[in-house]
């Protein structure tokens, strides 16, 4: 089995921590994601393709994954302030939440089977740093999740 697929099956929780470039994870996590997920379906240890098969169909797309039971936690550094999210006077992000712009990455562990815990953000980390408040909150944020 390649490393990349043993080490992500053989995990209970996989915790993404990334910086958001761009309202997207930098490019390396994408790479990650096509050398190790497509791993983990081209041996399927992740997922058994998308969950419909030729003879059934109408088995719901989405349900081939076989990493239940375990969690993905996705959490996220932002230069942009919390109050920009679910907000539809702002004029980037429309009202959009935190798990809105986070899909990208929460869909992928949905369609492997993982349960996907909810998302955390540090929010505004150039123009207004809040390094120890965020970091007692993340630990808060883990403890309640993760226990």
């Amino acid at each position: 089995m390649d490393s990349y697929s043993c080490s992500a099956s053989s995990a209970y929780v996989v915790v993404v921590q990334t910086p958001i470039n761009w309202f997207s994870a930098p490019w390396i996590w994408k790479k990650y994601t096509d050398e190790v997920f497509n791993v983990g379906l081209h041996d399927q240890t992740f997922l058994t393709g998308d969950g419909r098969t030729r003879k059934d169909p109408t088995k719901p797309y989405g349900s081939g994954g076989l990493m239940a039971p375990r969690k993905a936690l996705v959490c996220t550094t932002w230069n942009a302030p919390r109050e920009a999210f679910d907000e539809p006077s702002n004029p980037t992000l429309q009202g959009r939440s935190l798990a809105d712009i986070l899909s990208n990455i929460t869909c992928t562990f949905r369609f492997c089977g993982f349960e996907v815990l909810p998302e955390f953000g540090i929010f505004d980390i150039f123009k207004n740093p809040n390094v120890e408040a965020d970091l007692a909150a993340y630990r808060d944020h883990l403890e309640k999740h993760l226990g």
